[in-house]
């Protein structure tokens, strides 16, 4: 199904080469952030891809096919991943076995997934209506601008490495996207990545000689070392007590933060797709499916699992809705963890490249929070409501600039303070005067009145 607007909900009138094609846009978009995760915390990168492409299978599994969505390596958990690794400390404060207390970390994680499974429960016991006066516009709407304004200094650092390039990417992005005919038009990101390949043959010998000894030297096919890290080969041996509570205290209160974050990304889904994912296939079913995704890649060592903004980004683009695309995203992505020839091939790519694509799929979620918060109305005039929005946003972008707020071992960034600073203001402050609307099945949006 398509409409006047140049949407499209079923790729399948595209034909399966260019779905193949859609398939790879999508990994790429995500490929380079998912990667990170595992390279900053320690964790095996292959195994990252493996479970980011099994989680998301999970995840359309238990949505019924439904939600257009791509489950990626989390960055919320990467406090919590470091914090533990260096909790085992000598008496004279020095850091030890910091690999050897991952598999800790992880068994804190694949905890905090089954948070999202409570969380889960009580939207299918309360309702959608009830448990969504919670999170109204005035909560998810800032939190959405913040997720892509958060983002935004990483994409600012990585253009900085050469904005030349940069800009070269950001170009042809917005002119295929923009002036594109057919199926250029819905693959700018794609295109801006193979632009970037042609640029560099041509003008950059260091990057034309980057990329040919990195994908010389990797092999054809390597088995993801997904036996690493894992939680059943901690529990099969000495557990050690204090490091398992340490670990689930530390780990688990960052899922509430991101449990919000899954909300805001559905919201910012459904408003992108013009679809209501929040009645159907519901929120039960959208934390179920993340949770259970990311408990399943932590109990293998995987990083944590949660909606992609970047892949929301590629939505908004290429107006392409079908969630049979993402799935083909996340069978290559299962395929090319296999496949260490094709890991060196895109992270040959340079930073710069990575950022100027980036800088536009981050700039696209802040703009649907926008929307978010259009759409619906929101009354600015009331002080309330801006009082809400002002912390959240400038709770979100001040802290993730500065650092993150410790208590005691547990560090929490700045998108999740801003995140339970909103929940809150939202239940106490007076004037609270929410009702949830929840429209019929394929409306375009839902809406809250004051």
């Amino acid at each position: 199904m398509n409409n006047s607007n140049g949407a499209i909900y079923d790729a399948r009138s595209l034909g399966t080469g260019k779905m193949l094609v859609l398939g790879f846009q999508h990994m790429f978009a995500m490929f380079g952030a998912t990667v990170l995760v595992p390279a900053l915390t320690g964790l095996n990168v292959a195994t990252a891809l493996l479970f980011a492409g099994l989680g998301t299978l999970l995840f359309h599994l238990i949505t019924g096919g439904k939600v257009p969505a791509f489950l990626g390596s989390s960055f919320a958990f990467i406090g919590g991943y470091n914090a533990i690794r260096t909790v085992g400390l000598l008496e004279d404060g020095t850091a030890i076995m910091a690999d050897n207390l991952l598999p800790y970390a992880c068994f804190g994680v694949a905890v905090a997934g089954l948070m999202y499974v409570i969380l889960a429960a009580l939207f299918k016991v309360f309702g959608l209506n009830k448990v969504m006066r919670f999170f109204p516009p005035i909560v998810t709407g800032p939190i959405i601008i913040s997720i892509g304004l958060s983002l935004s200094s990483s994409a600012i650092t990585n253009c900085s490495a050469n904005w030349l390039i940069a800009v070269v990417a950001i170009a042809i992005v917005i002119g295929f996207n923009m002036w594109g005919k057919g199926m250029a038009k819905i693959i700018p990101i794609l295109l801006g990545v193979v632009g970037y390949y042609i640029f560099a043959i041509i003008v950059d010998p260091a990057s034309r000689a980057n990329v040919v000894s990195s994908v010389s030297e990797a092999s054809w096919f390597g088995l993801p070392v997904f036996w690493e890290n894992t939680v059943f080969g901690l529990l099969s041996g000495p557990v050690n007590t204090s490091l398992l509570w340490s670990s689930i205290f530390t780990i688990v209160p960052l899922s509430l933060a991101t449990m919000v974050e899954h909300i805001g990304d559905v919201c910012a889904i459904s408003s992108t797709c013009g679809k209501n994912y929040m009645a159907d296939p519901g929120f039960h079913r959208t934390l179920l499916g993340d949770g259970l995704a990311t408990t399943l890649a932590s109990l293998f060592g995987g990083p944590a699992n949660t909606t992609y903004g970047e892949n929301t980004g590629v939505l908004a683009l290429s107006k392409v809705y079908d969630p049979r695309v993402i799935r083909i995203a996340a069978v290559i992505a299962i395929i090319f963890s296999f496949c260490p020839k094709f890991a060196a091939l895109v992270s040959a790519m340079p930073t710069a490249t990575i950022g100027g694509v980036s800088l536009v799929l981050y700039g696209m979620i802040s703009a649907v929070g926008v929307r978010n918060v259009v759409e619906n109305q929101v009354d600015f005039t009331n002080t309330r409501n801006v009082i809400i929005a002002a912390l959240i946003l400038v709770l979100a972008i001040g802290i993730t600039y500065t650092g993150s707020i410790q208590i005691g071992i547990v560090s929490l960034s700045g998108l999740a303070v801003a995140s339970i600073t909103g929940i809150l203001l939202n239940a106490i402050l007076p004037g609270k005067d929410y009702e949830f609307q929840q429209e019929s099945e394929g409306s375009t949006s839902v809406n809250f009145q004051v």
